[in-house]
């Protein structure tokens, strides 16, 4: 094992850690404030070639992979933006680009993989139901084949970044539930305009995350035409394994940058501030230890998380390990912004200091977009080799 980065991946991170720092808090509180996408930053992002670093350099990007793209968003959020940033890499790298490049026919690849490099294409996906929930498997929204296309009716909830998406990668059954003998089977995904007049919005209001809407989804009768289908018809949830797992990948990465931002905020307030004597309250071992605590698991959940990233990038499997990084970060990150809020004490509960901001975020990720309890069933199935639970 080789724990050291490349020239490469220095340089990339010095040059991400410089537009990071240009967007850093005072940018992401303003944008909080307003409930506003950062168009600014994905703009500037798109523009050096940091959107499309996984995508091949024919299609436009910069031909890295995954674990390159887990630095960038490392740097964005211990910069300022926190773990809303990874959102952004979701939507459009993991679900747009990862997703056609994997799967994608050639004609997908040059129609969209340039645009999604340069910044010019911003995707989301609609998989979530209302009444399926984490049991993605048993979604109901129906693509009925008539001739050259498909006639696609359901409703989709919790679907993140759809305000400001050129395209949406949506999940449908092209075979009902009760006709496939697999449940995994009859899947299949589809490149939609979610700007079409059958596809109708209605906005979620939410504690935090409010640089991304998420909105409810309602789909009547989409005409969509056979080319937009991605892969083969039916064989949508093996594709989307490679899109979820991405996925993990890059929440945890924003979650680790989250906990290392978190964890500078206490400990530079924890320095300076000084209570009952004249001492700074860091001295004290009840500040400390919790700190050094949260920050050796973040460490630790960074180390998996690579190792995933890793995996990913040699086609290797990777799910345990990026099933297993989401948890520990999820967890140590909401555990390193609550600890801040409490050494900064009432400053921590003001929108001056940030981390508020960082502290409503981060709680999403303990559910999002999968939680602790689906990681856990994952771990205890697929690792321990225990019975399925549910």
């Amino acid at each position: 094992m080789n724990f050291h980065m490349t020239e490469e991946q220095k340089l990339l991170r010095e040059g991400i850690r410089k537009i990071a720092e240009d967007f850093g808090l005072e940018y992401w509180r303003e944008k909080d404030a307003k409930h506003e996408f950062v168009h600014e930053l994905w703009d500037e992002l798109g523009k050096n070639g940091y959107i499309g670093v996984a995508i091949p350099e024919q299609y436009g990007g910069a031909g890295l992979g995954m674990m390159e793209m887990t630095m960038i968003i490392e740097e964005l959020a211990k910069a300022g933006a926190g773990s809303t940033v990874a959102q952004l890499f979701m939507l459009t790298p993991v679900f747009g680009g990862v997703t056609i490049h994997l799967h994608g026919s050639e004609q997908q690849k040059k129609e969209y993989l340039p645009k999604i490099a340069a910044g010019r294409l911003n995707f989301c996906m609609a998989l979530t139901e209302p009444n399926a929930g984490s049991n993605s498997l048993e979604i109901t929204t129906f693509a009925k084949k008539e001739g050259d296309h498909y006639i696609i009716s359901g409703q989709k909830i919790w679907i993140s970044g759809v305000d400001v998406a050129d395209k949406m990668l949506l999940v449908a059954r092209t075979t009902k539930r009760d006709e496939v003998t697999k449940k995994t089977e009859g899947i299949s995904l589809f490149v939609v305009d979610p700007k079409d007049p059958a596809i109708t919005l209605q906005p979620i209001e939410k504690v935090g995350t409010h640089c991304v809407r998420s909105d409810t989804v309602f789909i009547e009768n989409l005409v969509v035409h056979e080319n937009q289908l991605i892969g083969e018809e039916g064989k949508g949830w093996d594709y989307l394994i490679d899109t979820l797992n991405a996925e993990r990948i890059v929440t945890t990465a924003g979650l680790i940058g989250t906990g290392q931002l978190a964890i500078k905020l206490a400990v530079d307030y924890a320095k300076e501030r000084k209570v009952f004597r004249n001492t700074p309250i860091g001295a004290y071992q009840s500040i400390q230890f919790p700190l050094a605590k949260i920050s050796a698991e973040i460490a630790v959940s960074q180390l998996m998380n690579y190792k995933a990233a890793w995996l990913y990038d040699q086609n290797l499997p990777n799910g345990s390990e990026a099933n297993m990084a989401k948890l520990i970060a999820g967890e140590a990150a909401f555990q390193a912004t609550d600890r801040a809020m409490q050494v900064l004490g009432g400053y921590g509960y003001s929108k001056e200091y940030h981390v508020e901001r960082i502290w409503r975020d981060v709680r999403l990720f303990k559910i999002a977009p999968v939680s602790e309890e689906m990681i856990l069933n994952y771990i205890a199935q697929h690792d321990l080799g225990l019975p399925r639970s549910y």
